[in-house]
Parts: structure tokens; C-alpha cells; sequence
């Protein structure tokens, strides 16, 4: 896979986290709840830090950018499937769970082929 394949594939699933963050943004919870907010945090932080690469079209700033800032996404990944449950159980929630970790998941899996580890 070459860096701007990853880099392509990579951006289409921070849409995904992108959506998870916003929805966990504006949903009433996030102000009752610390963690709730930190995960929020870490979603921006980490779409945010691939804006400059991806708009300067530096596919493997962008691609060595993600793999920098992957294990806070995963740590916060982790924090969203460990409280969701206590937080909420409607099933936008349970969604928003499911398509972060899948999301993360197949990002990490594309950083991994296009690192080589």
C-alpha cells in the first residue's frame, strides 16, 4: 500500500470518528461526564493533527502522523467501550461504540500495512 492509498483510506475513516466525536459533543451527557469529554478531546486531537498533511497532500507526513497519535486514539477508543454502558444504553450510543471501535480498528490495521509493522 502506498502512502497515499493509506493516506485516502485512513482519511475516510476519521469520517467516521469524526462523526462518533460530534456526536458525543452535543450529546447532553458530555457535561455531566469527565471521560465522556476526554474522548471527545481525543477524537478532535486526532483528526485535527492529520488537517495540515492532508491538505498539503504529504501522504507520508500524514500517514506518520497517524501512527504518532494512534495509541491515544485507541486509549480513548478503549475509555468509550469501557463507559459507554454506564453512561447510556440507548442505542445511538451503542452504535456510536461499535462504529468508533470498528473505525479504529481498520485504521490501525491500514497504519500497520503502510508501516510495515
Amino acid at each position: 500500500m502506498t502512502p497515499a492509498e493509506a493516506m485516502t483510506k485512513i482519511d475516510d475513516l476519521v469520517s467516521h470518528i469524526w462523526m462518533v466525536r460530534t456526536f458525543i459533543k452535543h450529546c447532553e451527557e458530555v457535561e455531566e461526564d469527565d471521560e465522556l469529554a476526554e474522548v471527545h478531546r481525543e477524537l478532535y486531537d486526532f483528526a485535527h493533527a492529520l488537517g495540515p498533511p492532508l491538505k498539503s497532500g504529504d501522504a507520508e507526513g500524514y500517514v506518520k502522523t497517524a501512527k504518532k497519535k494512534l495509541s491515544k486514539l485507541k486509549r480513548a477508543t478503549e475509555l468509550f467501550s469501557e463507559i459507554q454502558p454506564e453512561i447510556s444504553d440507548h442505542t445511538n450510543f451503542q452504535m456510536a461504540e461499535r462504529s468508533l471501535r470498528l473505525a479504529v480498528a481498520q485504521l490501525a490495521r491500514t497504519v500497520e500495512v503502510a508501516t510495515g509493522r
